[in-house]
């Protein structure tokens, strides 16, 4: 699946409780220079309330899987129940690479799975391929 599919990227949204993780993927963002707009939230459930509060809706969401309060899996089922969240896509970001986690996800409705980069340069080209529509995913 191309990520073109749902049209330009504006704002994106990263779901990850780690703030070094997120500070890098805005930095990984500014490296590229395109013209999109990052917002975070710290958790899951963070990120149900502002989205269901209809305070930002994303054209994609970056979501990590292990969170306190409310977990990547938790969050994804709930927001694929609501009318207005359930078509928005949601690419696992996780260091994860457990098979069954990778399965579970893409089953519920992820449209990517991606394991986070170990180095900062492979996260610059792995969202250069996703703003450029194309699927990063290695699994």
């Amino acid at each position: 699946m191309q990520y073109k599919d749902y049209g330009e990227l504006k704002t994106l949204l990263l779901v990850d409780d780690d703030t070094d993780d997120q500070e890098l993927f805005k930095l990984a963002l500014a490296e590229l220079n395109h013209p999109v707009k990052c917002l975070t939230a710290g958790n899951g459930q963070e990120a149900l309330d502002n989205l269901c509060t209809h305070a930002y809706l994303p054209d994609l969401i970056f979501l990590d899987l292990n969170m306190p309060l409310m977990n990547g899996i938790v969050f994804l089922e709930r927001i694929k129940d609501i009318d207005h969240l359930k078509d928005i896509p949601v690419i696992i970001y996780s260091t994860s690479d457990e098979p069954r986690e990778i399965s579970t996800a893409r089953s519920m409705g992820a449209v990517d799975y991606i394991t986070k980069p170990a180095r900062f340069d492979e996260l610059c080209k792995l969202l250069q391929i996703v703003l450029a529509g194309g699927t990063a995913s290695l699994h």
